[in-house]
């Protein structure tokens, strides 16, 4: 057999090898080295044999796929470690991550004591170094073999296997754990890990299921990208907006009110004012959009046209009872039906297109509990919500206009380059879930794509991430902690149009069906201001800070002209605050520096004297005197042009 290696080397063999075996045999280096290996593209263990031509690339921990084998066989060191320390807890699933790797035991609450006493005992495990050996039982034997150790989760998992899967286990010394690999050869190709926390988990991610004890951690071939990491997940903590936006008082939460239902102070209000201002204002008088202004509920009936309360129900607040009530309302999960109505409020023809609405839509949705977290998913927000009506042969232009006018406010926000581009398909296995057949999603997909190719956009494409009647555009962020959210979508819709009886009139007085995008241009505010609360540690461009200038007089000799330099700023809507506090200046240059205001302007004897400010900012220090009408001149110059000035250091 031929086997050829990712440099095009071509090695020749008279019998079976495992991939072991032919690392070994291309060097000894590469055998210590190795984690798993890709044969012909797909990811497979070291163990694996191999009997005839294929493709191999050996993975090392320099390799994604190598990390992963690590990280993975780090979480069976862990589940090993738990029933030593802990041997009436049950195993449930034990994955690598994109940061590391977690398991879920159902046990009680692991305390950071529980969590050291585990890192001491995996130590331990490693130093023996067992080696792992992987073997297979037939379904009635692994379920048996599962049922005598006393693990439901485990039994539960292999049930569910299909009918013909392969039902594989490894074995590390006296622990053996369900699993389809691939792993290390050893526990000693463990060379630094570290747990991280212990949360609680839904077995499956269902609330309706057992509640489990999660562990997370990772783990890394050298100490030296642990300890990286480790330094990336305490910036990732001061840059956490759940704590930084609280601390800033940005925003807050109260049980009393709700889980997802954040309550915003007159700072984190300011900051999302100016957003929506700045928004609306591109949309109307830049981009060509008409204002709506509908409802936050609906009956049911107008659901049932769209197709959401077919396809989206368990997702919205509904508002009565069918079986009991006359009429049944729900909260609204979006807003397309009821622009569609303004649409519809009067005839249109072919001129009349594209019509472009745009609303700030506060929406509803009923997420689960275990899902929720600080701004960035919760069960009121607000959205930059529009949907155009066109033809079909403005299609191509409408949706590459879309995907500008996003582009053009993240480079706005500084955000344009911390984001990845998705094609979201439909599911061709789970036809019932989606509105049309197979040619309408190849067709309206084929026509996504290729504005996404038209504009050199680097994309993925995700299979079942579509909308119901749709497919998407979506731009994807993460945040502090790698975990991706959608941010702006720009959905294809060329089939709700038949449900609501839309039309237009063409140039032969005919009615044609018009196409739908459903588009955002910033996304949610709400997830917005998370996502920027993250990117600049709190330090926001001065356009968007809810404090832009604070007045600092050197005594209350000066509380006047401080007073008067005040008016002259908030005269030109600058967001400017006086701290006239009998406190020494150095106390309140180091108060306004930790509030990361961008610009402090001391005043004394002889600043009133010359008409003068002394500056000092965020981004230079101190920037000595200016007059007044300078400085003016200079911050509203910044502000008006939403310039991103840079800072050395961008934490206080």
């Amino acid at each position: 057999m031929k086997i050829t290696l990712k440099d095009g080397f071509v090695k020749e063999y008279g019998e079976s090898r495992s991939v072991y075996e032919i690392a070994q045999d291309i060097s000894e280096g590469l055998a210590r080295a190795a984690c798993c290996a890709k044969v012909n593209g797909q990811v497979t263990d070291l163990r694996t044999v191999i009997s005839q031509d294929c493709e191999l690339a050996i993975c090392t921990a320099d390799d994604p796929e190598g990390l992963a084998a690590i990280r993975h066989t780090a979480s069976h060191v862990l589940a090993e470690a738990v029933k030593k320390l802990f041997p009436e807890a049950k195993l449930a699933i034990g994955p690598s991550i994109d940061t590391g790797f977690y398991y879920d035991f159902d046990h009680a609450p692991f305390s950071r004591e529980d969590l050291d006493a585990l890192e001491a005992e995996m130590k331990k495990i490693i130093k023996n170094g067992a080696k792992l050996e992987r073997f297979t039982l037939p379904r009635d034997q692994a379920i048996q073999f599962m049922e005598e150790r006393q693990e439901p989760f485990k039994v539960e998992l292999i049930q569910n296997l299909p009918e013909d899967a392969e039902i594989s286990f490894y074995s590390q010394g006296d622990f053996t754990d369900l699993c389809a690999g691939p792993h290390l050869m050893s526990t000693k190709g463990i060379k630094a890990f570290k747990l991280i926390s212990s949360s609680m988990a839904y077995w499956r991610g269902d609330s309706e299921k057992a509640r489990l004890q999660r562990i997370y951690g990772t783990a890394y071939n050298k100490k030296e990208d642990l300890a990286e990491h480790l330094e990336r997940m305490e910036d990732a903590k001061r840059r956490d907006h759940n704590r930084l936006g609280r601390e800033m008082e940005l925003f807050t939460t109260v049980d009393v009110v709700g889980q997802g239902l954040p309550l915003f102070t007159p700072k984190g209000t300011r900051m999302i004012m100016k957003l929506q201002r700045w928004i609306e204002d591109l949309e109307d008088k830049e981009w060509g959009y008409v204002r709506t202004r509908t409802p936050l509920m609906a009956k049911s009936d107008l659901y049932k046209i769209s197709g959401h309360w077919d396809h989206y129900k368990e997702g919205m607040f509904v508002l009565g009872d069918e079986e009991k009530d006359k009429e049944v309302f729900a909260l609204r999960p979006m807003t397309c039906p009821f622009q569609y109505y303004v649409y519809k409020n009067t005839q249109k023809s072919y001129r009349d297109l594209p019509y472009r609405m745009s609303e700030t839509s506060t929406l509803f949705r009923s997420e689960d509990s275990g899902e929720m977290h600080g701004l960035t998913r919760v069960r009121q927000f607000t959205i930059t919500e529009a949907h155009l009506v066109i033809r079909p042969d403005q299609a191509e232009e409408e949706l590459k206009s879309c995907l500008d006018l996003a582009y053009y406010v993240l480079s706005v926000l500084g955000l344009q380059d911390d984001v990845t581009y998705r094609l979201s398909k439909w599911d061709p296995s789970n036809k019932a879930k989606y509105l049309g057949d197979e040619n309408y999603w190849n067709s309206t997909q084929d026509a996504l794509r290729a504005v996404l190719e038209e504009k050199g956009v680097k994309y993925e494409e995700a299979d079942g991430e579509a909308a119901f009647y749709g497919p998407k555009i979506d731009i994807q962020a993460k945040n502090v902690y790698g975990k991706e959210d959608t941010m702006i979508t720009i959905q294809l819709d060329c089939a709700i149009a038949e449900n609501f009886d839309m039309y237009y009139v063409d140039q032969n007085g005919d009615k044609v069906r018009p196409y739908i995008i459903h588009r955002t241009s910033m996304g949610c505010y709400e997830r917005t201001l998370a996502w920027l609360i993250e990117k600049y540690a709190g330090k926001f461009p001065t356009w968007l800070c809810p404090e832009q200038v604070r007045v600092l007089p050197i005594s209350e000799k000066y509380e006047d002209y401080a007073k008067k330099v005040l008016k002259e700023l908030r005269a030109r809507d600058i967001d400017a605050e006086l701290d006239n506090r009998s406190e020494k200046i150095g106390f309140k240059i180091r108060e306004a520096r930790l509030a990361r205001i961008p610009y402090m302007l001391v005043v004394g004897q002889q600043e009133e004297e010359e008409g003068l400010v002394s500056v000092r900012s965020r981004f230079a220090g101190d920037e000595g005197q200016k007059p007044l009408h300078e400085f003016l001149e200079q911050i509203c110059q910044e502000i008006r042009t939403k310039e991103i000035r840079k800072e050395e250091n961008i934490l206080p």
